[in-house]
């Protein structure tokens, strides 16, 4: 999930259940112009760091996770403003379509949750 720096949800990528976040980065970040990319320590990878340095040209908050050998200084200040996404989470499970994931398939659940953050922007 990718919000910008009101909390407006801009993009979704649905993954299954055993697929870690990390894999998604990139594909979400491929498009986009920032100047800095907040993210929780599931992102703590170096590829997905290169790529928001040097092709995104923003910069990487991302907390480093307890096993990295050379720990990354990052503002912790800014990092604050990660919740956003997690408010987002929150306004979406407010539908109960999306919370209790009644739909059968992948697209028609990813459809609702398109159609659940329109109606959030439209607020």
């Amino acid at each position: 999930m990718l919000v910008d720096g009101l909390g407006n949800p801009l993009d979704f990528i649905l993954t299954g259940g055993e697929v870690g976040d990390n894999l998604q980065a990139i594909p979400l970040l491929t498009e986009i112009e920032a100047g800095e990319v907040l993210a929780d320590r599931g992102y703590d990878s170096d590829e997905p760091i290169d790529f928001i340095e040097n092709v995104v040209g923003a910069t990487a908050t991302i907390p480093p996770k307890k096993n990295r050998l050379v720990k990354r200084e990052i503002d912790y200040y800014k990092y604050k403003e990660r919740h956003l996404v997690e408010c987002f989470i929150g306004k979406i499970k407010n539908f109960r379509r999306v919370f209790s994931r009644f739909d059968k398939y992948a697209k028609r659940f990813l459809s609702f949750i398109h159609f659940a953050s329109i109606c959030i922007w439209l607020k």
